[in-house]
């Protein structure tokens, strides 16, 4: 991961923060109320095949400070072309099976976390410990370590790990 800038007055990187201000995020931000409403949907259904989903705490608070904001970022990355994001659970509705092979995969539960809004248009999940990947057409990969290095990833730019056989 590169090394970002970053100012006493933010825990993000600067351009990171600039772009979640302009989606609206600001520190302290916390809808908990819009996290249970989420939480209480994605508990309740259940797939054709009967796959659920997994709530825990760590995706209930990413989605309390994250929930509803629509990033887009300016300009070019860093390796890839920045993603936009939706950070909106129900984006993930039906990946209950996805999800869970892929935590299965990984020894632990994952739950969805938004989109990406632009192509590839990966579904973003994060796991109990706070760790955020990203499912599309072409793989699975490791977005971060938790939700605000998974953010300044997409946003700025920087190339993510891809999942292989060897980290399952």
């Amino acid at each position: 991961m590169r090394a970002f800038e970053r100012t006493a007055a933010t825990r993000f990187p600067v351009e990171v923060d600039a772009v979640l201000r302009e989606a609206g995020w600001q520190p302290g931000r916390w809808d908990i109320a819009r996290a249970e409403v989420w939480a209480d949907t994605l508990r309740a259904h259940h797939s054709p095949g009967g796959h659920s989903h997994a709530v825990f705490p760590a995706a209930v608070e990413a989605w309390a400070e994250f929930g509803g904001l629509h990033i887009v970022p300016p300009g070019s990355g860093y390796d890839i072309a920045p993603a936009a994001l939706r950070f909106d659970p129900l984006c993930g509705l039906h990946f209950a099976r996805t999800l869970a092979d892929l935590g299965r995969a990984l020894g632990t539960e994952i739950c969805p976390l938004g989109e990406e809004t632009g192509p590839p248009g990966a579904t973003l999940a994060i796991d109990t410990e706070g760790r955020v990947y990203g499912i599309d057409h072409s793989g699975d990969w490791y977005l971060g370590p938790d939700i605000d290095r998974a953010v300044a990833t997409l946003v700025t730019g920087v190339l993510p790990a891809r999942l292989t056989t060897r980290d399952r």
